[in-house]
């Protein structure tokens, strides 16, 4: 399985997957001429991609959808409340339950909490592997504990540090709502909950959507090795995502 996030953070999320012959994306959240370019310099073309998995229709995850969709029709999987707001995709499938099967890969679905009418997070299993995708949700529902333990790979939401956001320039409405059942998960949440999943199997973690004004590299990093350190957990690769390029290619 190859896994490449081309992009996390307030203007725009995208990340590709790849397991055999079988190639996705989640979320479409940057221009189609950005993802398209992006996709081309990791040597697929965007007419091989088989599907789109949206995890929100907030505009950071949807904002190329419709251009992409117009060039390519490309299969889109979103929720029923998703496509309501996305009325303009016509090729598209229902996630009704909780898992959907596309060519090699088997898709999971969780339930995340954001101010949005709908939201989900995803677990991508493929030839024995599995890939964790969790952002924009305020906090994790422990009854998917079970099912997000010892994972290959874990790209999750560490969007801010508590310091940064409570002392920054934010309204007291916007930083209420961050912090919220219904926001972003902080550093030290998202620090929280990998110690919590992360197993003998987990060869790489993946910090994503990272607040540009409320957050640091650093401090997500060091919030996260804190605590490993803490449990005596150790995992091999950590990479911070960003906004404007793409990943290390992720290979499990």
């Amino acid at each position: 399985m190859r896994v490449i996030v081309l992009s996390s953070g307030s203007k725009g999320n995208t990340t590709f997957v790849e397991c055999g012959d079988t190639r996705i994306l989640i979320d479409m959240g940057n221009t189609c001429k950005y993802v398209v370019n992006k996709l081309k310099e990791i040597g697929i073309k965007a007419e091989e991609i088989d599907a789109i998995f949206i995890t929100h229709t907030h505009v950071d995850h949807v904002k190329g959808l419709k251009v992409f969709l117009h060039k390519f029709g490309t299969k889109v999987y979103f929720t029923e409340k998703m496509q309501e707001e996305l009325d303009y995709v016509d090729n598209y499938g229902l996630i009704e339950g909780e898992e959907v099967l596309i060519g090699n890969l088997k898709i999971q679905v969780i339930k995340t909490s954001h101010d949005v009418a709908d939201s989900v997070g995803y677990i991508i299993e493929g030839e024995g592997r599995s890939v964790v995708y969790i952002t924009d949700t305020g906090y994790i529902n422990q009854k998917y504990f079970s099912l997000l333990k010892n994972r290959e790979v874990y790209i999750l939401e560490s969007n801010h540090d508590i310091e940064m956001l409570n002392h920054g320039r934010y309204s007291f409405a916007l930083r209420k709502r961050i912090l919220g059942d219904k926001g972003h998960l902080s550093n030290y949440d998202c620090s929280r909950y990998l110690s919590t999943f992360i197993g003998q199997k987990t060869k790489c973690i993946v910090l994503a959507h990272l607040s540009e004004e409320n957050n640091t590299r650093k401090l997500a990093y060091d919030t996260l090795l804190e605590r490993l350190n803490e449990n005596h957990q150790e995992v091999a690769t950590i990479l911070i995502a960003k906004q404007d390029e793409e990943s290390e290619e992720i290979l499990v």
